[in-house]
């Protein structure tokens, strides 16, 4: 009989957080891709993108082999944030309480200087809720500064890319067909760090790359014709996730030139699997990305942690995390006392002792057109296996696709022991009605 050891017995807990009163506050980046499953990365396996700068960064820091989101973006947004279920505080698509702590808050009140660049699209545009057409609403999130797209203004109103719409700071920008959207959002982090690195700093970069459409980006051969800017082809995904490193190599840059790197923690994740038209090569055969759908391909992200001052040996962790882990690793930097449904992942950092998580639980209802409904569900998770409310069971080395329940007839007496952890699991959450 296998020993399972619950973490989860009770879902909202009141973290409890190793203290490190010894290090000095370090900052933090917070980078979080837009559709960008854990197939993109070179570091990862893959053979069709480049990304050099954050295989350097995995090469000398933290590199996770099993992070799991939710399989949209808001869902994953709120989550992170907050460090909860979605049952807890995800009320529509789009949008993000007021009352909720964010680790904005969080590290405001801590003293650090904090700024959020890149998507936004937590107001509630799409129903109009109260507080939709406020511009102000991510200083109520603990951010000093802003520099996004989609806060007041639509998506379909307003390209991410060329010719973007941006809020900054209040101000409305229409940079014109010439200027990429992720270069203001990149610009404007590093000028951050230049003007307020006297002080502790915590950026959160939700970006928008690499998100369809699928469009040329400036290093792309097509970027210097005005027409074909905003041309929509799968073939520029590959130039957009080169990109996404280019800028993050752009930050990391700054970071060094300002004297501040080895006492940053820049993070680097996805918010979800990737675009389902995508197909990435890999070392370990072929993915097709599966965004909205609670399979590996759609929750599966990387996870790609540096901080020299403190990891100071490249490893790989290969056991459970979540993302509602994020929040407390955050306040046990900080010090501070939250309620969450994770767990610091700090000592992991510090070379502190570490028990592995067994076993994780999602709770998804995406409440966003017919597609991703379909596929609203609850599970819970180990590494090797996976249980979905409805009593489907998954042996995923060998069924990554979830495509052959095993029947309860031919299940071990470990398998049913599993199973029956991570039933419990489930019935700790609320139920669908």
């Amino acid at each position: 009989m296998v020993k399972i050891i619950i973490y989860l017995s009770t879902l909202l807990a009141l973290v409890s957080c190793t203290r490190v009163n010894d290090i000095e506050k370090p900052n933090i980046i917070l980078i979080l891709a837009d559709d960008m499953g854990y197939e993109c990365l070179g570091c990862n396996g893959s053979l069709s993108y480049n990304t050099p700068v954050l295989d350097d960064l995995a090469s000398s820091g933290l590199r996770f082999t099993n992070c799991y989101a939710q399989p949209l973006c808001t869902p994953s947004r709120v989550k992170i944030m907050t460090g909860k279920y979605n049952y807890r505080n995800y009320e529509y698509f789009g949008y993000l309480d007021e009352n909720e702590l964010t680790f904005g808050t969080l590290f405001k009140e801590a003293g650090y200087a904090t700024c959020i660049a890149g998507k936004w699209q937590l107001n509630g545009l799409s129903y109009d809720l109260p507080g939709y057409d406020d511009n102000s609403r991510p200083y109520l999130f603990g951010f000093d500064e802003y520099c996004l797209w989609q806060l007041t203004v639509p998506g379909n109103e307003g390209s991410r890319y060329a010719d973007p719409v941006i809020e900054k700071n209040g101000e409305m920008l229409r940079p014109g067909i010439e200027k990429y959207g992720p270069d203001i959002f990149t610009d404007f982090i590093i000028d951050f760090v230049k003007r307020r690195k006297e002080q502790p700093l915590f950026i959160y970069y939700p970006m928008v790359l690499v998100h369809n459409p699928f469009v040329p980006t400036p290093d792309s051969e097509e970027w210097n014709d005005p027409v074909m800017k905003l041309q929509q082809d799968n073939k520029y995904f590959s130039d957009m996730v080169n990109y996404t490193d280019k800028l993050v190599g752009r930050i990391v840059t700054s970071l060094k030139e300002n004297g501040i790197f080895d006492k940053t923690i820049v993070i680097f994740t996805g918010d979800n699997g990737t675009n389902r038209s995508i197909v990435t090569e890999t070392n370990y055969g072929t993915v097709r990305g599966f965004k909205g759908n609670t399979t590996d391909a759609g929750t599966r992200v990387p996870l790609v942690i540096s901080w020299p001052d403190e990891i100071n040996r490249p490893s790989v962790y290969d056991g459970l995390v979540d993302f509602s882990d994020f929040m407390p690793t955050f306040a046990d930097l900080v010090n501070a006392d939250i309620v969450s449904d994770g767990r610091s992942l700090l000592p992991l950092f510090t070379d502190e002792e570490f028990i592995e998580k067994e076993s994780i639980f999602m709770h998804y209802d995406p409440r966003w057109g017919a597609n991703a409904n379909k596929y609203r569900n609850q599970f819970a998770r180990t590494k090797e296996y996976k249980l979905y409310q409805d009593g489907k069971f998954y042996y995923l080395p060998d069924d990554v696709l979830e495509l052959f329940p095993l029947p309860d007839s031919i299940l071990t007496e470990e398998q049913v022991a599993i199973k029956n952890h991570l039933q419990e699991l489930i019935d700790k959450a609320p139920q669908w009605k």
